[in-house]
């Protein structure tokens, strides 16, 4: 019979732990988020017990004993059993006791609300598992855990949802049989009826992001998270309260994330205005970005959005863009973020840069709107930079170059012919051959920077291209000297 030797428990709640325990949820919650940007993307959630402080007694149990129990005395004895499942050893050994699930099954249907919550507490712990096999044993409980999401306590709801998502990536036994017993529609109604309750939105945005990660979410979650209420329910979320924080509109944004950048279709997202809803969150935290002691979770939440933000983009035709984004009003802010994380977080400002090529590739509203915000002369500033930021700094400009001449004569005056010069001498082929390709969108516009090119001395710059280099780079520099700068 196994027993269960020497099992700590806690009882009592003190007021002053309650804090500190939420300052390490919240840290290590912060922390799998900064992997899922670095895309370590699925990870699990171990909710903390709030409830837990100090510890004070020992006790043994087995199985028998605890089915023996009544009132307090099984609660104490399942609260116990919960304590000892976080050693992964103990949920080996549970989980090949015979009807060890069946028993936490029997105590999570029954009619003592307290034992419910204890059982759904060792079923957690379980599904914070290393051992892949623990989530399959689990899988005799989902059937309850998806019904008890739309009602019990918040905390019930919470471990619930957490459970969910912790053993929905582990298999695709346990995948198949969620999505079949309704795990979509079921966190659909929980954010729908859950809505003012924020914590139960960020534990069901968790769980959906899970799911998002499995390997063929494409073809068999994605359409059905699509023809779901779900994508109105997840933009319904991103604004964030000021008092609960923006943790369930991090989780929310990485959802609409994942659905943005696994399809080619955007019409649905678009439709309900996705494109609109991110954009102008990134619009208000374009402005906090820029001030002192900015929270680390606005950082956390300006990824998946800019990463929404750029996706849509590709997909949303041009005569469409004024409704979804106004005047170019996301110009300025996307600057704001590219400058403000050009040194503490480059990955993001790489992002921010991505998506302002993406704006100008589609809008000569918004290739004016950088001319109009004297925001040129910043941008051309970044082309020394590497990293990869220079490179689509200058993709932005050649966008605002192939607009029209206007804005080639424009460029030339806020002195993007000399940092050109300075560009064609890199090491760096992808520079050289855009620099040539911006250069010649330049000279092609106009006789006056031509002889400005000249001047600056430009005509060595080419020629020693010329002769330095083989294959296309050297055709472009050739075609330049002969059509343009020597006729």
């Amino acid at each position: 019979m196994w027993r269960l030797n020497k099992v700590r428990y806690k009882t009592g709640q003190h007021a002053e732990s309650l804090e500190e325990f939420r300052l390490r949820r919240r840290e290590k919650e912060r922390a799998l988020r900064q992997a899922r940007r670095d895309r370590q993307l699925v990870s699990k959630r171990l909710l903390l017990n709030e409830d837990e402080n100090e510890e004070q007694d020992t006790m043994e149990i087995t199985p028998g004993e605890l089915l023996q129990q009544s009132g307090t005395e099984k609660e104490a004895y399942i609260r116990a059993l919960s304590k000892a499942l976080r050693d992964p050893s103990a949920q080996l050994i549970f989980i090949k006791l015979e009807n060890s699930i069946h028993l936490l099954v029997s105590l999570l249907t029954g009619s003592d609300a307290r034992c419910r919550l204890q059982a759904v507490r060792c079923l957690h712990e379980l599904s914070h598992s290393p051992h892949p096999g623990v989530a399959t044993a689990c899988l005799p409980a989902t059937p309850y855990l998806l019904t008890y999401l739309s009602g019990q306590s918040t905390k019930f709801t919470e471990l619930c949802l957490y459970t969910l998502g912790n053993i929905c990536p582990e298999s695709e036994v346990v995948k198949e049989r969620l999505l079949a017993q309704g795990i979509i529609p079921a966190l659909a109604s929980c954010i729908q009826t859950q809505r003012h309750n924020l914590a139960v939105v960020e534990a069901a945005g968790f769980t959906l992001f899970q799911l998002l990660q499995s390997k063929d979410a494409i073809q068999k979650v994605i359409p059905m998270v699509l023809a779901s209420s779900l994508p109105s329910l997840l933009l319904s979320v991103l604004t964030p309260d000021p008092e609960f924080g923006l943790a369930p509109a991090i989780e929310c944004a990485w959802c609409l994330h994942s659905l943005t950048s696994s399809t080619e279709d955007h019409s649905r997202l678009l439709g309900e205005g996705a494109l609109r809803h991110c954009s102008s969150l990134l619009v208000s935290l374009g402005g906090a970005v820029g001030k002192e002691n900015v929270d680390q979770e606005v950082e956390l939440l300006v990824c998946p959005l800019l990463r929404c933000v750029g996706n849509l983009l590709s997909s949303c035709p041009a005569e469409a863009l004024g409704s979804q984004l106004g005047d170019a009003q996301l110009v300025a802010p996307l600057c704001g973020l590219l400058f403000a994380f050009l040194n503490t977080q480059p990955a993001l400002a790489r992002e921010a840069a991505w998506v302002l090529n993406n704006l100008t590739a589609h809008s000569t509203d918004c290739c004016s709107a950088l001319l109009t915000f004297h925001l040129v002369p910043r941008l051309i500033d970044l082309l020394p930079f590497s990293q990869g930021i220079n490179t689509m700094v200058l993709r932005v400009l050649a966008n605002v170059a192939h607009k029209n001449k206007e804005f080639c004569i424009q460029l030339a005056e806020l002195g993007l012919l000399s940092a050109l010069t300075a560009t064609l001498k890199m090491a760096d082929q992808d520079m050289v051959t855009l620099s040539l390709e911006v250069l010649f969108m330049m000279v092609a516009s106009s006789p006056m920077i031509v002889e400005q090119f000249v001047r600056q001395g430009g005509l060595s710059v080419l020629e020693a291209i010329q002769y330095n280099n083989e294959g296309e780079v050297r055709r472009r520099a050739t075609f330049l000297l002969e059509q343009h700068i020597l006729t």
